[in-house]
């Protein structure tokens, strides 16, 4: 039997909803049933065999509605396999080396025993949603910072663990 993921992103742009996409694309591929969905629609992670909760980072935290997520669905995170990963540095610093989760989300990495956490390049367009977006684009410091080599890699090896037991 296939085991079934969800892969549920809090997003404002849509960049981090992009990333989730992927992750399901390639889990897909796996062989796995995927749901990618925005964290604020699932009412249960219950029905899921394993669950990856993605969060575009804000001024140094993750994004509400992947906390929300979180704290409303720890029980049912908790009991299964779990991962994490966050989006967000406007620079190419997440491809030259390992990003440490928020504190939040670190915190949420040991109590759930998530298995991993990665932080990927976010992006930011012109259009963007909010006047701290605004004013990085004004700035001129927006852009596509995704390596989807990188997040592409990173899915493939947690559905190789999943299909492995």
């Amino acid at each position: 039997m296939a085991k079934k993921v969800l892969v549920a992103y809090g997003t404002t742009n849509g960049s981090t909803a992009e990333i989730a996409e992927a992750v399901a694309g390639v889990l897909r591929e796996e062989g796995l049933t995927v749901e990618a969905r925005a964290a604020g629609s699932v009412a249960s992670a219950a029905s899921y065999d394993a669950v990856v909760v993605g969060g575009g980072l804000y001024a140094g935290r993750w994004h509400r509605d992947a906390r929300r997520f979180v704290r409303r669905h720890g029980k049912e995170l908790a009991g299964r396999p779990l991962w994490l990963f966050s989006s967000g540095p406007l620079d190419a610093s997440a491809t030259e080396r390992d990003i440490p989760p928020v504190p939040w989300v670190r915190k949420a990495v040991v109590r759930l025993d998530a298995r991993d956490h990665v932080t990927f390049g976010g992006c930011l367009r012109q259009g963007a949603k909010g006047w701290v977006a605004r004013m990085i684009l004004r700035d001129g410091k927006g852009g596509d910072f995704r390596d989807f080599g990188r997040i592409e890699a990173w899915a493939a090896g947690i559905g190789r663990e999943l299909k492995s037991g």
